[in-house]
């Protein structure tokens, strides 16, 4: 397991920089979504969005095949792109060939010195999934398909291996809140971040909660509603919370 990363004042709270009033709005809209400076970064982010954002049906899939390229980091051949995708600092969003990004997603690639989001061939996200950011980078590997309503929030390092399959409401965390202190408010105290890793093949049942640090191992299954807290060996079922280990799909 990761050791987790020290306070860090980058990935506790966004409010300071939300309303900082030394900065403009349009500072503070372009440090949020945009993550790059200069007005050419702002103009492409804003036409495209404008143009492409909303149009429902075959028009719209072929306008955001088109443009939404131009404002990532990269993107393969075959990529699909639903109404209301929200793209955050794009230039760190990197998609291979032929992946689904259902609608409603955001893709938060957010941090000052992250790598940000990379996405495998033949992935699908499904409606409404979140892939978000705070200094961290995610890996989605290969085929990996993930349902509805999914968040991955990554404060450090998040993987997501090869031909998963985690079902919808699912949450990976991360990122821990520090909560040492009595004297001031958790939400002050900063964030710790050790990672996640999902290996290879592994099923995460509906409602699954993924906390920081944890590990699942290849070819595991975690039931529908489990709270996973450290490593789940290889081949193995767990279900529970906190997850524990039931029987080995081998046996």
């Amino acid at each position: 397991m990761k050791t987790p990363r020290p306070h860090d004042d980058r990935i506790t709270v966004i409010q300071r920089e939300l309303f900082d009033d030394k900065k403009s709005k349009a500072q503070r809209y372009a440090e949020l979504v945009i993550g790059r400076p200069g007005l050419w970064a702002l103009l492409s982010y804003e036409l495209v969005t404008l143009l492409c954002w909303g149009v429902p049906g075959a028009l719209g899939l072929f306008l955001r095949s088109k443009l939404y390229p131009l404002l990532l980091g990269s993107c393969g051949r075959g990529v699909a792109f639903g109404t209301g995708v929200v793209l955050r600092h794009p230039h760190k969003i990197h998609i291979a060939d032929n992946v689904v990004v259902d609608d409603g997603c955001c893709l938060d690639a957010k941090g000052q010195d992250n790598a940000g989001i990379r996405i495998g061939r033949g992935v699908f996200l499904g409606r409404n999934t979140i892939l978000s950011c705070k200094n961290g980078d995610i890996v989605i590997e290969d085929e990996a398909n993930i349902g509805f309503n999914t968040e991955i929030f990554s404060a450090s390092r998040v993987r997501v291996g090869k031909k998963v399959l985690i079902a919808a409401y699912t949450y990976l965390v991360g990122g821990d809140h520090l909560y040492d202190r009595v004297d001031i408010p958790v939400l002050d105290q900063g964030r710790t971040a050790a990672g996640i890793d999902i290996g290879d093949h592994v099923w995460l049942g509906a409602h699954v909660v993924v906390t920081d640090g944890s590990r699942v191992g290849r070819d595991a299954i975690v039931g529908a509603g489990a709270v996973v807290v450290g490593e789940i060996p290889e081949f193995a079922i767990a279900v529970g919370t906190p997850a524990k280990v039931v029987r080995d799909r081998r046996g």
